[in-house]
């Protein structure tokens, strides 16, 4: 069935692949140009990513490996959010098992969408303030490293490139512009 997707129109759709995280589609499209073309778009559950900040003004991260890229990453927290579950519940159970942080506040910055060309994959952003440290609760697959830095530290890894990860670099970014121009406080 034909259908206008913005200024392409799609001829057919075929499902290359579907799993409990991620759709893979092949679109047979007609380009604005009014060319005949294939466009692949993959399509992710929508998911949130959280900085945790404390008290003092540091940020607590994680390094793990990523296999997609090959290497050990440098991230904030992160997940999917599950079926039937609000992204603030997502934030709060994500921060739990990944950093065993529980946050008296989370401030929700918005959306983002860390790739556009070819994958759906929005995420909701939060920074967390208030925090009270346990003990995580890991995925039995989840291999990662907290650390804490400072947020200017943070900064400066994202602008040196040590964190590339285009949703933490927004999140870390938004929330250190955020402070400085005192729309929000590093504590209350």
């Amino acid at each position: 069935m034909e259908r206008k997707h913005g200024p392409y129109t799609i001829k057919s759709s075929e499902c290359l692949h579907r799993d409990e995280f991620v759709e893979m589609w092949l679109d047979e499209v007609v380009k604005p140009d009014g060319e005949p073309g294939r466009y692949a778009t993959m399509k992710m559950k929508p998911g949130v990513a959280v900085l945790a900040l404390d008290g003092e003004g540091s940020v607590h991260l994680v390094r793990m490996f990523r296999y997609a890229v090959g290497k050990e990453c440098v991230e904030v927290v992160q997940g999917m959010i599950d079926e039937g579950e609000e992204a603030v519940e997502s934030a709060r159970r994500e921060l739990r098992e990944e950093l065993g942080v529980e946050a008296e506040e989370l401030t929700d910055l918005g959306l983002v969408d860390a790739v556009t060309s070819q994958v759906f994959s929005p995420a909701r952003v939060f920074l967390a303030r208030g925090l009270t440290f346990g003990e995580p609760d890991r995925e039995s697959t989840e291999r990662m490293r907290p650390f804490k830095v400072t947020l200017e530290e943070a900064v400066r890894m994202v602008l040196d490139g040590e964190i590339t990860q285009g949703t933490t670099c927004v999140l870390i970014l938004k929330a250190s512009k955020m402070i400085a121009d005192c729309e929000i406080r590093i504590a209350d």
